[in-house]
Order: structure tokens, then C-alpha cells, then sequence
């Protein structure tokens, strides 16, 4: 077992604000060469969920006024849930982790990859190269392979972004570096004191705006903490099943259209009495909803924001997910084969490690909230991981051996099915070994608070 003193971990634990000296405490049980890879991914997953789990415990301690929990983390765990979209089952069912038009395609002048998992991602890349919509991907990738060869890679990338689909040409490393995490105080307002409570986040309300893997990691870390936490959808963008099946743990699912005025005041209402909001919108994007406004008029608001390509920059605007991060930072390139195809991560680490470092944020804001009051503005990206996974961690000796995800693994009844999903990383003494309510069918709960109770909005 490593104890203490592990360099990510601290790095991570500055980043986010937290007392200096708290990182050196936290002790990790290894599992062999787990998430093996060239880059350092298994030293980001440890010190992602290690300083989660450390920000859990500071909040749980200074609710209770008694000693921070002592923290271990395994990487057994870590490694197993880091991988979570992979082991899960639905019925026994596999499900698809990427699209058949999703994927690695070789340009003229080197390779583009794309993400095509949603159907209207998917619509617009055939529509940007001129690919008519058969309904058979089949033929649709060897179409797609033949359209992205006869032209420069970059030229796709524009063509297909201009069109809002995605793809991105794949580069080296170019030293571009963005931060970890950016957190800052906002608006004025009394300390908000939690109740003694058994969970570090028991009692607090997080309205969960967030789609595919790291701000459902987030919010569903939250809620396995003891937050009520309520997934608020656009109507007209269905979620994946098997997506939310697995993200959706702990959590309550329900659809409101921002852009129509009776859904906004029903967000207005339940933002009146919400802790946190943890948002996945791009730069810009709230302004043009209006939600900027409403944001605004709660002080004591911790607000979580997290984006793909970081927050400032030509490419904050634009759409991203975690494999197009990885191919535009350099990170495809270092992980490419011996043939020079480009390769990627062992799990999707940027999702999943940005996940438990914008939880870790959150928790964070809620201990610091304790003491001084006011509000927090968190913002985290992907770009800002890769960035850290590039230039900020050392490889770490490897300890222990002989790993097995088994023991990691769980089976949940749920709307869904029979689930065999991953049990959550996070530990700190008496922590929760897993979630207390399966994820309901995505979109099927009412928009309002469990309990329906309301509370006065924090002034």
C-alpha cells in the first residue's frame, strides 16, 4: 500500500482549492499494471477518485465538527469502474460502446476521427459528405471511408463541424496547456451550514444538466453521497438507454425544454431551492437560453460547468466528447500502434477522471460554502485532464498484482433489467459501497424535488 504523498493526488487537490496538507493522507491499495497505457493513465484515475474521495471526507467531517475519515483508494476499484461502460450488462446483454460510423478513418494527408453515437450526430456527418441515409451502416462506413480518404483531414473536420456534426483530424501534441479546474467565490451570502448528517452531501439538492459520461459520473458520485439529484433533459435529444442505465444510479430522470417559457419557470422554481446545478452546456450556450439570468439571481448557487475543449480558445464553442479530445490533443497519436494507426486510452479517462474531479469540485464548494457563504462558479473540461494526463503527471510505482474486476462488480434490478454494472470507487471510512435507488426509466420522473418539500432559497 503507497501512503500519502503521491504527487497527482496533491496536484489535483490544489487545483480544487483544498487545505494543503490533506493530500498527503490519502493511501492507495494497488492492482498490478491496471489501465495500462504509454501516457499515465492509472496515476490520473487514482488521484481523480482519490481527491473525490478526500473531498468527501473533509465535507462529511466538517458537518459532523469530528476528524476527517481516513482515505484509501483501490486501484482495483478504480480501474474497474474507470472501465464501467465495458462491463456493464443489461439482461446479460452487451451493450454497443461506439457506433459503427464512430471511430478512427484514414484522410488524405493522415486520419480524422468521428463520433456518430447519437442519431442526429450521426445524420449530420452522412449529410455533411454527401452521403445519403440508406439506413444500413454497413455500407454507410465503407461510403465514409471513401469520402474521408479522397480528402484532407482537416477539410472534414471544418465541413462536418460547419454542419454540427463531429469530427476532428487527429494531431500531435502541440504544448497547448489548459488548467485542471477553475474555482472562484460568487455573490454574497451567509454561511450555509449542513446539518450533522451520515453522508457527506445528505440534504443537498443538485440539478443535474449534463449528458453522456462525465457529468452523469459526477452527479451520480454526488448522489451516491446522499444528494437528491434530479436530471433535467431537452425532449427532443433521447438519451441512450444503456447510457443512462449506467450513469443514471441514485439519480431522478425528467425532461423540460429550456427554450419554452413554461418549462424555464418550472426550472426557475426548482432552481429557487436547488444547492448546486451542474451543467454541461458549451461557452455561450447559456446566455442564448436565458439561464445566465436565472443563475444569476442565487448568490449562494454553487455552480458546476464543465465543457470539452476548455474555456477559453478558438475551440471552446464547439461540441466534443472524450475520444475527440484524445485525437485532437496528441494523445492518439502517443498511444498509436506499431502500424501508426492511432490509438487511444485504456477506458475513456478523460470522462471518467474529469468526472470525479468536478464531484471533487462540488464537494469542495459545499466545505468552503460552510465557512465563508456565497457562491461558487466550478469549471472543468476535458481539454484541462488531457492537459494534466500530458504534462502534469509522473508515472508512480506499480504495487500489488493480480487484478480481477469481480469483486468490484454488482447486480441491480432496475427498470431497465437485471444490471451488472461497476460499484462506485470512492472510499473513505464508512463510506457507501453502493447506490441507494437503481436509475429510474430516463425522462419518467416529475420535475421537483424528492419529497416535494420546499425550502427557502438560500439569499
Amino acid at each position: 500500500m503507497t501512503h500519502g504523498n503521491d504527487a497527482a493526488t496533491v496536484h489535483a487537490w490544489a487545483a480544487l482549492g483544498g487545505p494543503a496538507g490533506l493530500a498527503e493522507e490519502v493511501s492507495y491499495e494497488g492492482a498490478g499494471d491496471v489501465l495500462p497505457a504509454r501516457l499515465p493513465v492509472r496515476e490520473l484515475a487514482r488521484a481523480s477518485v482519490g481527491a473525490c474521495s478526500l473531498a468527501a471526507a473533509e465535507l462529511l467531517a466538517r458537518r459532523n465538527a469530528a476528524p476527517i475519515p481516513a482515505v484509501r483508494v483501490r486501484e482495483a476499484a478504480v480501474a474497474t469502474a474507470f472501465a464501467g461502460e465495458r462491463h456493464l450488462r443489461v439482461d446479460g446483454r452487451v451493450p454497443a460502446a461506439f457506433a459503427p460510423l464512430s471511430g478512427f478513418w484514414r484522410a488524405a494527408d493522415g486520419w480524422v476521427r468521428t463520433h456518430a453515437n447519437y442519431p442526429h450526430h450521426r445524420a449530420r456527418l452522412l449529410n455533411a459528405l454527401g452521403i445519403g441515409d440508406t439506413g444500413d451502416d454497413r455500407v454507410h462506413a465503407e461510403s465514409l471511408a471513401a469520402e474521408v480518404a479522397a480528402r484532407p483531414a482537416r477539410w472534414i473536420q471544418e465541413t462536418v463541424y460547419e454542419a454540427g456534426g463531429l469530427a476532428v483530424a487527429v494531431a500531435p501534441p502541440d504544448g497547448t496547456v489548459h488548467p485542471l479546474a477553475e474555482t472562484r467565490p460568487t455573490g454574497e451570502s451567509r454561511p450555509r451550514t449542513l446539518p450533522p448528517a451520515s453522508l457527506p452531501a445528505a440534504g443537498v439538492r443538485v440539478l443535474d444538466l449534463t449528458r453522456v459520461i462525465a457529468g452523469p459520473v459526477a452527479t451520480r458520485t454526488l448522489a451516491l453521497l446522499g444528494a437528491d439529484v434530479l436530471r433535467l433533459d431537452c425532449p427532443r435529444l433521447p438519451e441512450s438507454a444503456d447510457a443512462h442505465a449506467d450513469t443514471g444510479m441514485g439519480k431522478r430522470s425528467a425532461l423540460l425544454d429550456l427554450s419554452a417559457a413554461g418549462d424555464r419557470g418550472t426550472f426557475a422554481d426548482l432552481l429557487g431551492s436547488a444547492d448546486v446545478v451542474v451543467l454541461g452546456y458549451r461557452p455561450g450556450a447559456l446566455e442564448a437560453l436565458g439561464l445566465d439570468t436565472l443563475l444569476a439571481r442565487r448568490p449562494g448557487l454553487i455552480v458546476a460547468q464543465l465543457c470539452a475543449w476548455g474555456w477559453s480558445g478558438a475551440w471552446a464553442a464547439r461540441r466534443g466528447f472524450d475520444s475527440l479530445v484524445q485525437a485532437a490533443s496528441g494523445i492518439a497519436v502517443i498511444e498509436a500502434g506499431a502500424d501508426g494507426r492511432p490509438g487511444a486510452l485504456p477506458a475513456q479517462a478523460l470522462d471518467h477522471g474529469t468526472g470525479y474531479l468536478l464531484a471533487a469540485a462540488v464537494l469542495r464548494a459545499l466545505s468552503d460554502r460552510q465557512v465563508t457563504g456565497g457562491g461558487r462558479s466550478l469549471r472543468l473540461s476535458l481539454a484541462g485532464t488531457a492537459s494534466w494526463l500530458l504534462h502534469g503527471i509522473r508515472p508512480a510505482p506499480v504495487e500489488g498484482g493480480g487484478y480481477d474486476a469481480r469483486p468490484w462488480l454488482a447486480r441491480t434490478a432496475s427498470p431497465y433489467g437485471t444490471l451488472r454494472h461497476a460499484l462506485p470507487p470512492i472510499h473513505y471510512e464508512g463510506a457507501p459501497r453502493t447506490w441507494r435507488r437503481p436509475p429510474s426509466l430516463w425522462g419518467t420522473d416529475r420535475p421537483a424535488w424528492a419529497g416535494h418539500r420546499r425550502r427557502r432559497a438560500d439569499a
